[in-house]
């Protein structure tokens, strides 16, 4: 079977700092780093591989672009599912207690969900998210 695009095997955040990067999602995250090189890192996590490479270390060795975002200008959410909505309140808990910085406590959304969101170092938005009970229906806008 030829291969597919929608095979994603990695997530690449690409960041300002790696050091200030591999520090948040090791020491406030608790991801593991897996692989360690000037301007890059990566980390085990369960399916899909999160990595980090810093803009100018890319844009030296591929010539992508180094320009950078805004402050506060989200490119991407990076969504985590958890079991159970208890589970939401419990990592929101533990993660603030590290310094990670929040939006606010977890909500219960009209996606039926309940969901918590995070920054990290480059304002990249976190989604924590479990499914209240009836999971994901068919929920769509409203349209006018």
């Amino acid at each position: 079977m030829p291969a597919s695009i929608t095979r994603i095997s990695d997530v690449c955040l690409l960041v300002e700092n790696i050091e200030r990067t591999v520090d948040f999602y090791v020491e406030k995250l608790g991801f593991r780093l897996r692989r360690r090189a000037e301007g890059f890192a990566d980390f085990d996590g369960e399916g899909v591989t999160l990595a980090a490479w810093e803009l100018d270390h890319i844009n030296r060795h591929t010539g992508v672009s180094k320009l950078r975002s805004p402050r506060k200008a989200h490119k991407v959410c990076v969504a985590v599912q958890l079991d159970h909505p208890a589970d939401i309140d419990r990592m929101h808990g533990e993660l603030s207690a590290r310094g990670v910085p929040f939006y606010g406590p977890p909500e219960n959304y009209v996606w039926n969900a309940r969901c918590a969101y995070f920054t990290d170092p480059d304002d990249t938005l976190w989604e924590l998210y479990a499914w209240l009970d009836g999971g994901p229906g068919d929920y769509r806008d409203e349209q006018p």
